[in-house]
């Protein structure tokens, strides 16, 4: 693989996170093989996403997507079992990505899913990052999911600046407000989408759909 964003994950491994939160890359707390995993299947993501024009930022990583996966908005299920075909850009074993969790039983994440079968039929493949590249959860509930801080979100705002110049980004786009309160922060122009989950999936579809119709015309 390559040594092109050893600097990004590196980074990514050493940045210290508050008692509620969980930073899934990190190589002195927690899971430490389990980390590792995660670490190459970023890599892997980030090798395989070729370039990119068009940067989807979420909130936060997810307890059953990104802190199990390492990639953001990509559970288990969808790491190891494939997207869709017609992308070419299939995740899956037999393309190096790994479980980093025991046993066989294997996370779901219904925005995650949703996500993907909204971004399959946009070429190039848009790059999925988080405002917040970590996991913050609820005192004492490490399987929850909160809101990020102000001081998280300032945390992930040098992960985005990283992103871009790494990329051949051309449009960012944010999906929920704390995206968009991050990047607008940063000073990042971007469009603004509807977060699929509760109930916003047609919002988000018809948000994305303006995108890729605005970035055709």
């Amino acid at each position: 693989m390559s040594r092109r964003f050893d600097a990004l994950i590196n980074d990514l491994a050493d940045t210290e996170v508050s008692t509620r939160a969980t930073n899934q890359f990190s190589r002195t707390v927690g899971d430490l093989q389990g980390n590792a995993i995660r670490r190459r299947n970023l890599r892997l993501y980030l090798d395989e996403i070729g370039q990119p024009t068009i940067l989807l930022i979420g909130e936060a990583v997810s307890y059953r997507g990104g802190r199990l996966t390492g990639i953001a908005f990509v559970s288990e299920t969808l790491m190891l079992s494939g997207v869709d075909a017609r992308t070419r850009r299939i995740l899956g074993a037999d393309r190096g990505y790994r479980k980093a969790t025991p046993g066989p039983r294997l996370s779901t994440e219904a925005s995650a899913t949703m996500v993907w079968s909204t971004i399959a039929e946009i070429e190039p493949l848009p790059l999925l990052w988080n405002a917040l590249p970590f996991h913050p959860f609820n005192e004492g509930e490490p399987d929850s999911n909160r809101v990020p801080s102000a001081n998280e979100l300032l945390l992930g705002q040098r992960f985005i600046e990283r992103l871009l110049r790494l990329f051949p980004i051309q449009r960012v786009v944010a999906i929920g407000n704390q995206a968009a309160l991050s990047l607008t922060k940063l000073g990042i122009e971007h469009v603004k989408v509807r977060h699929p989950s509760q109930g916003g999936k047609q919002l988000f579809v018809e948000g994305m759909a303006r995108v890729s119709q605005s970035r055709r015309a």
